[in-house]
């Protein structure tokens, strides 16, 4: 028995050291795609899809229609990896598949919004997981590398939404946000007003509580946002009653880039949150690992069985 402290001490270094590993090899892949993503994807209009409530005149919760963004209760243990995300033969879905009308009772559509100096190419294998799994709405986009201020990444993240619910015909949706871009999707339902259009936030290794890692890299605007105690921070402390979104945290004891790691859950009493405890998953990995896909899909899952529970009594 007196072995058994030893033994745990050795097992924390060695898993930190196959992260890092992971981490780097996740980094010279990412690499090799980061030019497949650079362009903001091409949308096509939707034929016969049905207009959302409150699509095409300008009305909702934020800005109406306008330019897209441009390119430049406790912890939990996720599931085992998803097969479906190891290499196979079989293509891919194409770029249709995400834009046929919805037919019947269908997932809703999905946003996912990448991390601090990156793209949508990091998203290349969960939105493969997702078609495959029933989804059939599933965009990524990017954020223009120019960008010096979340808030107002956050109002174009609006315009994009109100855009992507006009074009797929549904009045909510569902956004999964990696890091930073977690930050700026909540922002965007908790402060302007997005949880009329967001149902859940999915966020990878978000620094709500602002993270401590890397002093050095403040002199960047985005980056002092991201640090504890900024103006961003504290204004996501502030009350915010009747916010209708979800809120799901996927935060790694072994995230290297949230200090402290717990800063990646949310704890605010006015909002609907849930944190999932990933073991032994690096910052990088979180948007590439089979068993954080297939913990996403069960948090969306979840999210929908839930509103049609409440939906079901309310009738009864």
């Amino acid at each position: 028995m007196k072995a058994l402290p030893f033994l745990c001490c050795l097992a924390r270094p060695t898993a930190l050291l196959r992260a890092t590993v992971m981490e780097l090899a996740i980094l010279v892949g990412h690499l090799l795609l980061y030019p497949t993503g650079i362009q903001q994807e091409q949308h096509r209009a939707l034929p016969g899809a049905p207009a959302a409530p409150g699509l095409g005149t300008g009305s909702g919760p934020g800005p109406g229609p306008g330019p897209e963004i441009v390119p430049a209760p406790g912890p939990e243990i996720i599931p085992a990896p998803d097969p479906a995300l190891s290499p196979s033969p079989s293509p891919s879905p194409s770029p249709r598949t995400t834009l046929l009308p919805t037919e019947g009772r269908a997932h809703p559509p999905v946003l996912l919004l990448h991390g601090f100096i990156d793209n949508r190419s990091v998203f290349v294998l969960l939105r493969r997981s997702l078609l495959r799994h029933g989804w059939r709405h599933v965009e990524a986009l990017n954020y223009s590398p120019l960008t010096c201020d979340l808030r107002k990444a956050a109002e174009l993240l609006g315009r994009h939404v109100e855009q992507f619910c006009e074009r797929t015909g549904h009045s909510r949706v569902d956004l999964v946000g990696h890091s930073l871009g977690g930050l700026i999707a909540r922002y965007y339902a908790q402060r302007l007003g997005g949880d009329l259009r967001v149902r859940t936030l999915v966020t990878l290794g978000t620094p709500h509580g602002g993270t401590r890692v890397a002093p050095l890299m403040s002199a960047h605007p985005l980056v002092r946002q991201m640090r504890p105690h900024s103006d961003v921070i504290e204004e996501l402390a502030r009350p915010a009653p009747n916010c209708r979104t979800h809120f799901v945290c996927f935060w790694s004891d072994l995230d290297q880039l949230m200090v402290p790691a717990g800063t990646a859950r949310i704890d605010h009493q006015d909002l609907i949150s849930r944190s999932v405890r990933v073991s032994g998953v690096g910052h990088l990995a979180l948007p590439v690992n089979g068993a954080v896909a297939a913990g996403i899909r069960e948090a969306l899952g979840a999210e929908e069985v839930s509103a049609e529970s409440a939906s079901a009594t309310s009738v009864a």
